[in-house]
């Protein structure tokens, strides 16, 4: 073989590692590329749930903040009407019982309103007294009532705030 030859033979070789190790080379670069892409792409994952736990562990650390004032305020109320109930002997006493006779269409139409119906007119004598009801008996049951509906409007505004804390993005 001439010398040219074996020139010739040793530039093809070299000229087909060169290709062999740039197609190689760009295999590895294709590769990385696509380890690179599926990396972001986790990381975009892991940033989203991270994200989502922030959010979650703040609006959890808010609803406990409303919960215990929706609490404190019920429990409020409940204080101040037990002591309204406690104090109705000395505002209602046994001479004012005996001097207020209470008529059926008095008790009547108190139970109308509280069942938010209309009154039954054909229950009999309207004028004829309520047996066995005192005034104190009604302004306990009255005490009662009102301590209901402050409970309610206390949880009416418990959830006003609850849902007024919600993030804007949630679902409402």
């Amino acid at each position: 073989m001439s010398p040219r030859a074996i020139l010739a033979l040793i530039f093809v070789a070299l000229l087909a590692a060169i290709g062999f190790g740039a197609a190689f080379q760009q295999s590895r670069i294709a590769a990385a590329k696509a380890d690179t892409a599926k990396v972001q792409q986790q990381l975009l994952g892991m940033t989203s749930e991270r994200d989502t736990a922030l959010q979650e562990r703040n609006h959890a650390r808010s609803n406990v903040l409303v919960v215990t004032k929706f609490v404190d305020r019920v429990q409020k109320v409940h204080v101040a009407g037990a002591t309204i109930t406690k104090e109705i002997p000395i505002y209602v006493t046994p001479k004012a019982d005996a001097a207020c006779t209470l008529t059926a269409g008095f008790v009547r139409i108190h139970d109308a309103a509280a069942g938010n119906v209309p009154p039954d007119a054909s229950a009999g004598d309207p004028d004829a007294p309520a047996a066995g009801l005192t005034l104190s008996a009604v302004a306990d049951t009255v005490a009662g009532n009102y301590t209901a509906c402050h409970v309610i409007r206390e949880q009416v505004i418990g959830l006003q705030d609850y849902v007024n804390s919600l993030p804007a993005s949630a679902p409402q």
